[in-house]
């Protein structure tokens, strides 16, 4: 997936002035050029042992971050796409060191360099699961602490700024430069020190702008909330409506997941001699199979077919209820193949609606996203600049791309995001209808009418643009008016755009 439409016309703006401007604006012009060209980086936020590098592992597709607290734990990990696998650690100094994966083809526990000398970790991998994202997992923050540590703020939320800007090559300063997205895990419900770390790294985040709409909930471990042999998605759904509300300040979505599942099936870790395993288990008559599930203790240490060291191991990679799970699946259909059983424990984890809600929400409006935080670092670089004539170089150049139409889709997600933040309120399906509208190209979700012909989404995007004008110059303040006649140009652009045969982009 390339640059889309909206960065591509900000890169072309900067090649256009950065060879025209004084060496220093010219610098920072050329490397706000080479962000736009690299993939949207996630930030993995959360407390110790909420499962946030099993949630890494299962994005990125293999096993690579240790999932037991330790000394790579408490560092910051940005995981890339590369040519070869490598595990480079970055001292302060901007020195690296370079490091093979250990021999399970994970971070090595040991990285050789005293940890006040680590700036980060940076790992590249032949991982098609990243040719499109940039992972970044983050220190764990303890249960007592919810500050963001220093190296995290400065790894994930620095604009290059000191002391990395002469310190550090053009790579590493391109992995400081930020997030544009942050995915915060917690594990059971969400307490006010969870709102407070999210706040935490939302406010230093100068690419968020304590923006919830680039901010995702995931309610991690699901499975502990129930006994091993129920099922807890009827329980899970109602909990994540209700934190969504919690924290429909700071997140956009709250998506409830197993994170185990999800690293075991995702990263291939499932073997045949596993799936073996749990079919001998599936055969067991049910008194015994629920007696075997009843606790972990009476799993490994009963009498049993299956030797207790291999169900030792399926409890690391699917713990009781992804056991359970399996062994109910294959007890009802003892000839399931053992691709079709992982396929199903993948359904199982939740995974599958984090993955969509990734592309829909983040991955496609990587464009607006950035394009929106290039448009707004030229600025500050016309701000700061001493030239003058630098000043009105960026500051026309940049005028002349928030005139073009499609450009109206900053405007949108800047104020879908005054709006979900709060700080302009709105009756609820009116902002409903605004995020709607921000976060999608899909007129159909946009409008909710999931079966529409183009025709009947025309006069509904007509409709809508007719109503918030309505609102707009009839009952709303000066704030909301501004908001207001931002949603009415949109629903209006949208109404052309499918008329001319294409959705809104």
């Amino acid at each position: 997936m390339g640059p889309g439409p909206l960065s591509v016309r900000v890169a072309a703006l900067c090649d256009e002035v950065g060879p025209r401007v004084g060496p220093s604006a010219q610098a920072q012009v050329f490397g706000v050029r080479r962000r736009l060209d690299e993939p949207l980086r996630v930030a993995i936020a959360g407390r110790l042992k909420a499962g946030k590098s099993t949630l890494v592992n299962a994005l990125i597709g293999r096993r690579v971050a240790p999932t037991e607290v330790g000394e790579c734990t408490r560092i910051v990990t940005q995981f890339r796409y590369g040519t070869a696998d490598r595990v480079d650690v970055v001292r302060r100094d901007g020195h690296r060191v370079s490091l093979p994966l250990d021999e399970s083809g994970m971070i090595p526990q040991r990285l050789g360099v005293a940890r006040a000398d680590i700036a980060f970790v940076d790992v590249t991998l032949t991982s098609d699961h990243l040719r499109d994202l940039t992972v970044v997992d983050t220190p764990g923050l303890s249960s007592t602490n919810t500050a963001v540590s220093a190296n995290a703020q400065r790894f994930l939320f620095s604009e290059g700024s000191a002391p990395f800007d002469d310190d550090i090559d053009d790579d590493s300063v391109g992995a400081i430069s930020g997030a544009e997205a942050i995915i915060y895990v917690f594990t059971q419900s969400v307490r006010d020190d969870d709102l407070q770390a999210l706040e935490a790294f939302r406010s230093v985040s100068a690419r968020l702008a304590s923006n919830p709409i680039n901010s995702l909930g995931l309610f991690n471990k699901v499975d502990k909330l129930v006994g091993a042999m129920a099922d807890p998605w009827p329980v899970v759904g109602p909990l994540a409506a209700d934190q969504t509300k919690v924290l429909r300040r700071v997140v956009s979505d709250v998506v409830p997941a197993i994170g185990l599942l999800a690293e075991t099936t995702e990263a291939g870790r499932l073997t045949a001699a596993d799936c073996e395993a749990l079919r001998t288990l599936g055969q067991l008559p049910q008194s015994e199979r629920l007696v075997l599930l009843a606790s972990v203790d009476l799993f490994t240490s009963r009498e049993c077919v299956v030797p207790r060291e291999q169900r030792e191991r399926l409890l690391r990679l699917l713990d009781l209820y992804g056991i359970g799970f399996a062994i109910a699946q294959l007890a009802a259909r003892p000839q399931l193949a053992s691709g079709d059983l992982v396929r199903m424990l993948f359904q199982a984890s939740g995974f599958p609606r984090l993955k969509q809600t990734l592309d829909q929400a983040f991955r496609w409006r990587t464009d607006a996203i950035k394009a929106g935080w290039g448009l707004s670092s030229l600025e500050k670089v016309a701000s700061h600049t001493e030239r003058p004539q630098d000043r009105e170089l960026l500051r026309d150049a940049i005028e002349r791309v928030l005139q073009q139409p499609e450009y109206h889709r900053l405007r949108l997600l800047e104020v879908a995001q005054q709006v979900s933040t709060g700080s302009v309120e709105l009756p609820e399906p009116m902002e409903q209808e605004l995020t709607r509208l921000a976060l999608s190209n899909d007129a159909q979700w946009i409008l909710n009418l999931p079966s529409a012909g183009v025709d009947q989404l025309v006069k509904a995007a007509l409709e809508a643009a007719t109503r918030w004008r309505v609102y707009a110059v009839a009952g709303a303040s000066p704030a909301q008016s501004r908001v207001a006649l931002v949603a009415h140009r949109g629903f209006y652009l949208l109404s052309q755009q499918m008329r001319a045969g294409g959705g809104m982009r």
